[in-house]
């Protein structure tokens, strides 16, 4: 037992970075007993649009940790999809109870990144073996064989025997542990927006996917209140700055159906297929956008985040509270690096190619593509195989095998 201003400075596991990976790796870690301290070095959740789907695969993750329920009440259960070929305008429509046979969670979830981590977080500060602390930047770190030691920007000193991080793409977590971010930036900057619209009107679905070379987007609705997002591609040579001057024009095209619109946020960001050269560094490790960023096409960078986490916190906890074995988290460290160069990041590729590009100008491969979605609205069985990809993107913690 530590006492006095040890006692403050001393913990089990500090986590880096309060986005849903960092809030989910914190609160799976204080559920299972370990004493836990996350720190966000901005005031607040940040709210920017970015991801806003949860595939079905992740929905059992979610109940483990108590945060399902709250998830769905939050955001909005979506059981369809709709692809548009926008230059034909065939309306290609397929259903998830195909996965009837294989979860109970037959359903996505669509809602804000940033309303997952408040979830977290207000279950995390119900537990009295968490702290969490805004404003809190993370200049340094150090490890030696005990223990990790952590300084903030202020000059505070912190100690903790693990650290986690889950600071984002530009990780301090990641350039102190002296690995490497492998890979490239993509020529075309996404804008993401927030916006009321009646698309229902205009014939979507609660989630559709546009294809088009030139006017590609993915539409989904966010909130029970009719909050849809419109993410659209734009080329990155263009001023970011004045990047709300052209949106007008975009949703010309993008937006269809009657009435006005109502824009409530928009975040142009650049897109980056990078990958860490090792997730774990001695008592350092990387989950999340920490570890690897893709391209957003079909949600699959924070459903492996997520998985990150999934795996991550069974395994430590482990190593923390029964003094498993630390190769286990070897294990973890390869595993998920091998799920993300070898799944989520080709089949990110794939999609914005097809989604955006129309796999530029290759015809016949546009044709078998759009063939393939097709099968998808007719045949269940092949539906349901192609809908399993999401689930192939889970690894279970190597502390519960």
């Amino acid at each position: 037992m530590l006492t006095g201003e040890e006692s403050e400075n001393m913990h089990d596991v500090i986590v880096v970075g309060g986005g849903p990976t960092g809030f989910v790796t914190a609160l799976g870690l204080a559920q299972a007993g370990v004493e836990v301290l996350l720190l966000e070095a901005g005031d607040q959740i940040i709210d920017s649009p970015r991801a806003a789907v949860y595939h079905w695969s992740l929905l059992d993750g979610l109940e483990r940790l108590g945060i399902r329920e709250k998830a769905e009440q939050t955001g909005v259960v979506k059981d369809d999809y709709s692809w548009l070929i926008k230059r034909t305008g065939e309306m290609i429509r397929y259903r998830l109870d195909v996965l009837d046979e294989v979860t109970a969670f037959n359903y996505n979830i669509n809602l804000g990144q940033d309303k997952l981590a408040q979830i977290a977080k207000g279950r995390l500060e119900q537990l009295p073996n968490a702290r969490l602390r805004f404003n809190a930047r993370l200049e340094r770190l150090e490890q030696d064989s005990d223990g990790v030691t952590v300084w903030l920007d202020n000059g505070e000193e912190l100690r903790a025997r693990w650290v986690v991080g889950a600071d984002g793409a530009g990780s301090t977590v990641r350039e102190q542990a002296g690995q490497t971010f492998d890979g490239f930036t993509w020529p075309e900057r996404f804008v993401a927006t927030n916006v009321y619209h009646d698309f229902a009107s205009g014939g979507y679905g609660l989630s559709t996917m546009v294809v088009d070379e030139q006017w590609g987007a993915v539409i989904v609705i966010i909130q029970p209140d009719g909050l849809w997002r419109c993410t659209y591609m734009e080329d990155a040579s263009l001023p970011e700055e004045s990047y709300l001057e052209r949106l007008p024009a975009a949703y010309e095209h993008l937006l269809p159906g009657d009435g006005g619109y109502r824009l409530h946020q928009a975040s142009p960001y650049k897109m980056h297929q990078r990958c860490a050269s090792s997730f774990r560094t001695g008592r350092v490790m990387l989950a999340g956008d920490s570890a690897h960023v893709t391209n957003p096409t079909g949600g699959f960078g924070l459903t492996t985040g997520l998985f990150d986490a999934y795996a991550l916190w069974p395994t430590l906890a482990a190593v923390v509270l029964e003094g498993a074995d630390e190769s286990l988290l070897d294990i973890w460290a390869q595993e998920r690096r091998d799920i993300f160069l070898e799944k989520t990041s080709p089949m990110a590729i794939h999609y914005k190619d097809f989604l955006f590009h129309c796999f530029r100008g290759d015809q016949a491969k546009l044709d078998a593509a759009v063939a393939g979605m097709r099968r998808m609205q007719n045949e269940p069985a092949y539906c349901r195989e192609r809908l399993m990809f999401t689930k192939g993107l889970e690894t279970t913690s190597p502390a519960e095998r």
